[in-house]
Parts: structure tokens; C-alpha cells; sequence
């Protein structure tokens, strides 16, 4: 078997794993997923890949769960989320990769540690923080495809329902996800490598979602979750230390 081989089978593995993340905690799939690929096929590649996968996943699940979104949270993120894009794009084209590793590593880890560390609920915080939020999130979203830790510590301390949380993450990820695709393909990251290693990743997309519904019905979701945070804790580590590089 060859590397190329071994590589398109890597890239499915991930991509199932970390649909299946993302399934049953409604977040996690870029923050397992670029930091995997990026080690593998270098941030140029995994940038613009993840990115296209992750819109394809992020469109399944806000149909799934349409029918509890927040138009007015949704509107007030989205709108500086397509601000940041455009910055986050602009990063990736022109810092160099190693530091780009580093950000990416210390965003996993700071985001890893306050999962973990669960603190008590806080003050419901104001709607008003929802523009920095956005465009935060959209910057983030440009250059790592990591746009989840503003959202979803935004949602925690706005205290969404269960279901609004979900279905609010996963149209903020659509939209920011939609205009991240629009900038690589503006900026022309989207070259026939990066479309011909999107071809392989939907098998690993449907047993995600397949997998990730069904083990929903098991799982324990504190304690999965703290198993989900310490592994992104791992990634983020792993590239803030530049392991896994040759």
C-alpha cells in the first residue's frame, strides 16, 4: 500500500471520527479535525479541506435542527462573522505555517482548560458581546476552521436551552463555514489536490452522523465530554509543541 493510500484512508478515519464528535456534542469536528490533517498534509491543504467538509457536515445538522433556531442571536453572530473571514483568510495566506501551528495549539489548549476546568455558572452575559463574538469566531473560522470556542462559550453564557444551543451552533457554523469556502476559492485554495481529497471524506461523513445518532442513545454526555476536552487539550499541545511534524 502507498502512502498516498495510506493517507486517503487516514482522512477518512479522521473525518469519521470527528463527525461523530460533532454529532453527539454539537461541536468538536475542526478542532479534532484540522489539527489531525494539518500534521499530516500541512495547514494550506488541511485549511481549505476542512473547511469544505465541515460546511457539508454543518448543513446536515442545521436541518436537523432547524426547527429550534434563535433568528435574532443568529443574525447578531453571523453578521461580524463575515467581517473576520476575510482576516482569518488573510492570515493563512501570509504567516508562516509554524506560527500558525502555535495559535492553532494554544487555542485548543486554552479552550480545553476552561472546559475542564467546569466553572459555576456565571451572569447571563449581554446580547451586545455577540458582535465581538462573531467576528472572532469568523476570524478564527478563516484560518484555523476553528470557529467553535467563541460560540460556544458565548452560548454557555447566554444560557441557551439544550436544543436552541445545537441547532444556534450548528447555523453559526453554516454560515461562517459558507463564507470560509468562499474565500478559499476567491483566494484560489482550492486546487484539484484539495477537491480530489474532499471526494473521499463523505463515507466517513454519513457512518459519523450514523454512528454518532446511534451512541448517542448510550453515552454518558458529562463524561464524554470531559473525554472530548482532554483530547483536543492533547492535539493542542501536540501542535503548540510541534510533535508530529517531520
Amino acid at each position: 500500500m502507498t502512502d498516498h493510500s495510506l493517507a486517503l484512508g487516514f482522512l477518512v478515519v479522521v473525518t469519521f471520527f470527528a463527525t461523530t464528535l460533532q454529532t453527539l456534542t454539537g461541536f468538536a469536528f475542526a478542532l479534532i479535525m484540522m489539527p489531525i490533517v494539518t500534521m499530516i498534509l500541512g495547514v494550506r491543504t488541511a485549511a481549505p479541506l476542512v473547511a469544505l467538509t465541515a460546511l457539508t457536515l454543518y448543513a446536515v445538522n442545521s436541518i436537523r435542527y432547524h426547527a429550534s433556531l434563535n433568528l435574532g442571536e443568529i443574525w447578531r453572530l453571523g453578521a461580524t462573522s463575515a467581517a473576520g473571514v476575510p482576516v482569518g483568510i488573510w492570515v493563512v495566506a501570509n504567516v508562516r505555517e509554524s506560527v500558525v501551528r502555535v495559535l492553532l495549539g494554544l487555542i485548543l489548549i486554552g479552550y480545553g482548560l476552561y472546559g475542564l476546568k467546569r466553572p459555576s455558572p456565571l451572569p447571563r452575559c449581554s446580547p451586545r458581546w455577540a458582535y465581538l463574538v462573531g467576528f472572532l469566531s469568523g476570524s478564527l473560522g478563516g484560518a484555523y476552521n476553528t470557529s467553535g470556542p467563541p460560540l460556544v462559550v458565548y452560548g454557555a453564557l447566554r444560557q441557551w436551552p439544550k436544543d436552541e444551543y445545537r441547532a444556534g451552533l450548528q447555523s453559526l457554523f453554516l454560515v461562517s463555514g459558507a463564507l470560509t469556502v468562499i474565500s478559499h476559492a476567491l483566494a484560489n485554495h482550492l486546487t484539484s489536490t484539495v477537491l480530489g481529497l474532499y471526494a473521499w471524506t463523505p463515507p466517513g461523513l454519513l457512518l459519523g452522523i450514523l454512528t454518532g445518532v446511534w451512541v448517542d442513545r448510550y453515552v454518558d454526555k458529562g463524561r464524554f465530554r470531559v473525554i472530548v476536552l482532554v483530547m483536543i487539550l492533547i492535539l493542542g499541545l501536540s501542535l503548540a509543541l510541534n510533535l508530529g511534524r517531520r
